[in-house]
């Protein structure tokens, strides 16, 4: 008997989807900051044992969207909603119980199970855990909780256990060599835009989409351009820094952390350019694959 499923972690920012995710896959995957909003994709991660493949799904943080971009990454949450096998609802030992609770009244309503992870839990008391283990089991009766903490990697091992034992019987969806759906252009993009939601502040991070124009394997190196859109030209000033010092620093963050993740000497070539409307064209958000 073999079991597999999608199993689609949700929850509103800055709880740790993205940190429970690596940590459950054993990959970077996805892009880490205490900024909201550093996940804007949905992306897939993929861990086999012997008899049993899940496929991990991280997404968007919950929030109400101000324009089409961010409309696009709650779809992404409400994909993952509808076609998950299981759902790992992920909350915090320090967020209102109650922040977005239209998503909790879906959860409550759903028919495939729910498992509700209360990351960083090293942050907090035993009885306030305790406390909240209570809240949330009352919340949804169906559900189990589980207390944790993706950063220490505590509790790791019962939330595998807890997913396996609910995955539907199914043969594999994907190869069992296969770790995520993502390419190396698009980990590229994302390990610049880590950058940036890293060295700048305000609203700089959230005005800003990265494009690979180039991306060349080589025998020694990849080849890498890279192009960042902002709104403003005041922003382009910005991410330049004085006398290029700022994108200069971006690019060799980037580039190293790329050279560790591919495994391969990196050549990584950054440009700036004004695009004010790409948050809102459907043109531009399909080209960064946010529309279909």
């Amino acid at each position: 008997m073999h079991r597999s499923g999608f199993v689609n972690i949700i929850g509103n920012p800055n709880v740790g989807k993205s940190t429970l995710m690596n940590a459950l896959v054993g990959e970077k995957l996805s892009i880490v900051t205490a900024k909201a909003q550093t996940t804007r994709h949905r992306i897939l991660g993929i861990v086999n044992g012997e008899d049993w493949q899940i496929v991990y799904s991280d997404t968007p943080g919950i929030l109400k969207p101000s324009y089409r971009l961010q409309k696009n990454m709650m779809s992404f949450v409400d994909g993952a909603i509808g076609d998950a096998d299981v759902i790992l609802y992920v909350t915090d030992t320090v967020e209102s119980s109650e922040k977005n609770a239209e998503y909790l009244d879906k959860l409550g309503g759903i028919l495939c199970p729910v498992v509700v992870v209360i990351n960083k839990i090293d942050l907090s008391s035993q009885e306030k855990v305790v406390e909240l283990i209570q809240w949330w089991k009352s919340k949804l009766p169906k559900a189990t909780v589980i207390p944790a903490s993706a950063l220490e990697k505590f509790n790791l091992e019962s939330i595998l256990e807890t997913v396996v034992g609910l995955l539907p019987e199914c043969p594999p969806w994907y190869d069992k060599d296969t770790f995520t759906d993502r390419n190396l252009r698009f980990f590229a993009s994302e390990i610049i835009r880590e950058k940036i939601l890293l060295n700048y502040k305000e609203e700089i991070p959230y005005s800003c989409e990265v494009g690979i124009e180039s991306f060349h394997e080589g025998a020694e190196r990849y080849d890498i351009g890279a192009v960042i859109y902002v709104m403003r030209e005041s922003q382009k000033g910005i991410i330049i820094g004085k006398g290029g010092s700022a994108l200069k620093k971006v690019g060799t963050q980037a580039r190293l952390d790329m050279e560790d993740f591919f495994q391969k000497k990196v050549f990584l070539q950054i440009y700036v350019k004004v695009d004010p409307d790409w948050r809102e064209s459907r043109t531009e958000l399909r080209k960064f694959g946010y529309e279909d």
